[in-house]
Order: C-alpha cells, then structure tokens, then sequence
C-alpha cells in the first residue's frame, strides 16, 4: 500500500470561457478527474457550479492525495451546468486541461490554456490553479446573521449572501467561502458553515480575514453592500451570550457626511473542531471487515455453457472472479485476520434442494468464513457444480446479514469495525421494495455496500439504488442516513487494468467510513499525535 505523503488542496479559476447559453452567460463548474488507467479517467472531486459568470473564481477547493512515489495525471475539465443531474454528459464542456500532480504542486500559480480536444483551444479561455498542502486538520465553524443592511433592490429589500476571503503571502484577496443568498431580507440569518483553518487562515489566528456582503442579481452584477476585516483570534470567543458584532462599511458611502454603516454582521458561534481522515481511522485501529455476495440465479446462464455468466474460462477466470479480486485485494490490506464470510443467494442448494438467499460458499453456515481472497475464489470454484441456479433475485437477506453484525458492532460505541458488502449481480432485482427499506436501515450503521453489475442486462435498478441522482427512499418515504451504496457495471471495465475497477468502486467507501463516524461524533480510537507546541 503507497503510503499518502500528503493532501493538497487545489484552488481553481478560470478566465474568458465560452458563453454556451442563449440569452445569459454559461454556468460553469469544473470536475477534476484521475487518469485510472486503460484510457479511463475517475473522478476525485468537483467545485461547485457559478451562475452566470465567464471568469469563475471556485469557491470549493479540490482536494487530492498527494503521492511523491507515483506520476498522477490528472484532467480538469470545465462544463456549462443546465440542469440538477449529477451526470455531466447532459452538459456543454467548455474545455480542460490534462496535468500531472507534480506540475502543479511545483509551480506557485499554474495557468493554461483550456482546450476542447487536444490542440483545439476552447476560445480564449484560460484555467489557474494553485495548491496548497493541508497541514492542519482543524475546521472552523461559523454561525453568522445581520442586521439593518442597506436597501439594495428597487422593488424588494436586498438578497444577501457573504464572501470570505483570506490574504495570501503576496497580499492579494483570495476567497475561501460563499455562503448561500437569502432572498428579501434585510436581517438575514446564514446557515452554520465549516472552512478547513488552513483554507480559512493558513491556521494562523491572527491573519485578516475579508468579509464582503454583496446584494445578489441573478445576472451575475452582485451589488456591494459593505465590507469589513476580522480575524480568527477576535471571534473565536463567539457563543451563547457572547455574539461578536462587526460594522459592515461600504467605502463610497463611508465619504458621505451622516453615514453611520450599511448594516451590523454579527458571529453568533465560532468552533474551532478536528476534522479525522480515512487513514486517521485505519492507522488508529479500526478493521475494515468485507463481505462478499455472489448472484446464482438462473439469468445468469448453465454454467457449463460459455454464453454463462458463471462459466469459468480455459485461463480460470469470469467476470465474477474478476470483481472478487479486483474489489478483495485492495481491502484485504484493511482486514488483520484475513477471514471474510462468503455468501451465494438465488440458488436451490442441496441436500433439501429449497432456493436459499444467503447461503455460505463454504456450505458451513455456521463458519462461513473463507481463508483470504484466493479462499472465497476457491470456495466459489468448488460450489458451482454443487448447486442450481435458481431465483428470484433478492438481495435484502444478505444485506440485513451483514447489517445485523454492523449493528452488533455498534455497542462498542467506538470507531471498532467497518463493514464493506461486495454484491455481484446480472440485474435483475426481484425485492426492490424491501431492498430499498435493507439500505436505508444500513445507511445508519457501519456499513457501505458496494454493487458490481455483470453481463448485459439493464441496471436501472442498481443505478436507483446508488442514489446518485437524489437520496435514496424507502417504500414509505424515509430517506437514507447517508449514501453507502456504489454500483458500477462491469462492462465499462473489460478492457482495463484490474486496478481500475477497484479504484472505482471503492472510491466512496474513504469519505462513507468517515462521515459515518463523524455522524456519530467519535473520534479514531487512537487519535492523530499532535506534538506539543
């Protein structure tokens, strides 16, 4: 396992894109992706989108692991965003850039020339980024309100949203947050917020930090509405009974002979909290358990047939196994004991000949636990012709399985176990409704589950189930806790390096472990050293 020297958070702005919207200016937003191999590239994360604006300054930072040892290359690419879908298909790609990692950490600001396909440059249009090293894992907190803010709208009161902007060694602005708009209201109430402190600062509570209340427009010609200086150090003291209040002054009407201010900003809260990564979890002892799941059900094809799913080829593989590796060797790192339960569903098993939904690989149902990878690969070999692939297709038994010691974990009350359930599957769901209702008692616990498709077939259903497009619901409408499942069809992979369906897949599965435990509010069972200043 390379070990992670460092994380680097990007700051991304662009200049003089294309306009690609009638009537308006584009809406970009700019996705940066990892090349994975085979010609596939995966995506590490997005900024958010910029209504109306051809020279965009992202306010979201980009954050990427930061390997000394390994040349990643890396595409950002910027898309003029039209509607709410995740998918970025549906959207006009206003021109990228392909770097590596190294080039951008090795220069203070990298500018280039964005371009549609390479050597076609996308108008005039230009991309800077610069990085910084995140050394500090702390991240404020800020509730903030106003009041009495200047009239800036015509027909209505003014829609304010704030600005933060930290100062950089040069001495130049650099913004580091944007709160939302709050329409119509001249004492408005923002919702509390979380900035990294070195993104905030530089971790330095001393260092100005600009505040700029603004008047939004939907074209993009914010008003200005006043401006003030603070630092960390004056309003880290903020709380209950303590609210710190800054005047916001506008500097044309500060000429003004009676002008008094253009409204009061106050900071209600400030918390100053600990934000743990995935490594904070694993190096502090937290075992990461893994399940897998196969699909035995009669769609998949007689697995003596090469049109079968199941049938293993003269060099010893299917696209079974295939995901079991791929997805098993990168866990199995996590997992000091190296026993991981294996299961089949959707099959009649003998001696009874009853179809069964969660029954062990091993057919030992009270140790269903294999010897490693090579030992659920193993396991999966011998069962093959030992049962009749059968159906339905259910897949909450085997989740409510592995939910059912996820929850028994819980009692310890700490950052213990985590649990991962590989399902392999042809598609065709048969409970979707109890499925659904399985995910959404999942998303509560320890768990992430993560869904390879196999075969042709339409997967509708797992892409439902992934949530992408919005939170996953039960039947009766109770949304999930949290996104804990990944689908992926493995079709997009049959030409890849193996490591490049693993990467995919388990992508999520870092920031789902972490989110869970900060939901839960406990920290690493071995916290981070933090040295002694």
């Amino acid at each position: 396992m390379a070990a992670c020297v460092s994380r680097v958070e990007l700051s991304v702005s662009c200049r003089s894109l294309l306009d690609r919207d009638l009537g308006s200016r584009s809406d970009p937003l700019c996705v940066l992706l990892e090349d994975a191999g085979g010609g596939r590239w995966a995506e590490l994360d997005r900024t958010e989108k910029i209504k109306n604006c051809q020279d965009p300054e992202f306010c979201k930072k980009l954050v990427v692991d930061y390997y000394f040892e390994k040349v990643q290359k890396l595409k950002f690419s910027v898309y003029d965003i039209d509607n709410k879908s995740f998918d970025l298909n549906d959207d006009d790609y206003l021109g990228g850039i392909e770097c590596t990692l190294g080039q951008v950490v090795s220069s203070s600001v990298f500018t280039r020339p964005l371009e549609l396909k390479q050597g076609k440059p996308a108008g005039k249009g230009t991309i800077t980024i610069s990085a910084e090293e995140i050394k500090d894992t702390r991240v404020v907190y800020l509730e903030i309100e106003a009041q009495n803010l200047d009239k800036k709208d015509f027909l209505g009161k003014s829609d304010p949203f704030l600005e933060f902007y930290k100062q950089s060694d040069a001495g130049t602005w650099q913004l580091v947050y944007r709160s939302e708009v709050i329409k119509n209201n001249l004492n408005p109430c923002w919702r509390r917020f979380g900035v990294p402190l070195q993104t905030f600062c530089g971790g330095d509570f001393n260092k100005p930090v600009k505040v700029q209340c603004a008047d939004h427009d939907s074209d993009g010609s914010h008003d200005l509405i006043g401006t003030l200086e603070m630092t960390l150090a004056q309003v880290q003291t903020a709380g209950p009974g303590s609210v710190v209040e800054f005047e916001c002054i506008h500097s044309e009407k500060k000429k003004k002979k009676n002008y008094k201010n253009s409204g009061i900003i106050r900071i209600k809260s400030c918390k100053i909290e600990t934000e743990y990564s995935f490594l904070d979890y694993v190096m502090g002892g937290c075992q990461i358990n893994f399940t897998v799941g196969v699909d035995f059900t009669a769609s998949n094809g007689d697995p003596n047939s090469p049109d079968s799913l199941h049938y293993i080829s003269p060099d010893g593989i299917n696209e079974y196994l295939i995901a079991i590796w791929s997805v098993g060797s990168v866990i199995q790192d996590y997992d000091t004991d190296k026993l991981f339960p294996a299961f089949g569903f959707g099959a009649q098993v003998p001696p009874s000949w009853q179809v069964s939904h969660e029954f062990a690989l091993n057919f030992n149902p009270n140790n269903p636990y294999c010897q490693g990878i090579q030992g659920i690969v193993d396991a999966y070999r011998q069962i093959l012709p030992q049962i009749r692939l059968y159906g339905p297709t259910n897949f909450s038994p085997i989740i409510n399985h592995v939910a059912r010691f996820a929850a028994h974990s819980l009692q310890q009350g700490a950052a213990t176990q985590y649990f991962i359930l590989l399902i392999i599957t042809d598609g065709e769901i048969t409970d979707l409704n109890q499925t659904r209702q399985a995910i959404v008692n999942a998303s509560k616990l320890p768990m992430s589950i993560i869904i390879v498709g196999v075969g042709e077939a339409d997967f509708k259903a797992m892409e439902f189930l992934d949530g992408d497009n919005g939170v996953l619901k039960s039947v009766t409408g109770e949304p999930a806790a949290r996104d804990i499942v990944q689908f992926v069809p493995f079709r997009k992979f049959k030409n890849a390096p193996r490591e490049a369906l693993s990467q995919m897949v388990l992508a999520e599965v870092p920031k789902q472990l972490v989110s869970y435990y900060k939901w839960q509010g406990w920290p690493p069972l071995k916290g981070p050293e933090i040295k002694a200043m």
